[in-house]
């Protein structure tokens, strides 16, 4: 087997410490992003509930719980609270699976006698022009708004439903309101258990901050 000579191996000595400082500086850009960019996370979240939830008095990321919807799926839940702490809305992300050019990501807010507050999209990649609608058309948005399971047909008007499709784009339209229309069912159906884990996020954060210390020694 050939040895590497002293040049060889000053090449392959220097192609090594490159590469270590490499990993260090993208270490080291991670750790100064990773705060800032989860902060900005953050308020997008937040900017973004407020659009689908009513006026509301607590914190909506702090009283966040988990749902488990099946035995694979956990849901974000944010409920919006009035004064008394009484819950009159949730909000949550469903996922439209077949949209036209792939997942479409919506949170949607529903009111707890099941109305509509608001949908908005926070991810898709639908074609620009045609099924980017479900972003830009204020009119198609708020026609969602106060919209239950009955007295509703949960389709596009090209299917007898009472949702409008964009011209040259049906899919896209449909899988959005297919996904919303799941989501109501899924609240529907838990509705009590839904409430029994936004109590139960209540009692353990009052029980977390009984539990911290209100002032030290002076």
């Amino acid at each position: 087997m050939k040895k590497f000579d002293k040049e060889q191996q000053k090449i392959a000595l220097t192609l090594f410490i490159v590469a270590f400082v490499a990993v260090l500086m993208l270490a080291w850009v991670n750790m100064l992003t990773k705060a800032p960019i989860a902060a900005a996370q953050r308020a997008a979240l937040h900017q973004s509930l407020l659009q689908v939830l009513p006026e509301h008095d607590n914190d909506l990321l702090v009283d966040m719980f988990k749902f488990p919807v099946s035995n694979k799926k956990l849901l974000r839940v944010f409920p919006a609270k009035n004064k008394k702490g009484d819950v009159i809305a949730y909000a949550w992300e469903q996922i439209a699976p077949d949209g036209y050019s792939g997942t479409i990501r919506i949170l949607m807010g529903v009111r707890t006698s099941g109305e509509v507050v608001a949908i908005r999209i926070t991810d898709h990649k639908e074609t620009p022009g045609l099924g980017d609608g479900i972003t830009k058309n204020k009119t198609w948005l708020n026609s969602f708004v106060d919209k239950m399971l009955a007295k509703t047909k949960w389709a596009v008007k090209k299917d007898g439903g009472d949702f409008d499709q964009f011209t040259g784009a049906t899919i896209t339209p449909r899988a959005v309101v297919k996904a919303v229309h799941k989501g109501l069912e899924m609240y529907q159906q838990n509705q009590d258990e839904i409430l029994k884990a936004a109590k139960k996020q209540k009692e353990r954060s009052l029980a977390k901050q009984s539990s911290q210390p209100v002032g030290g020694d002076k």
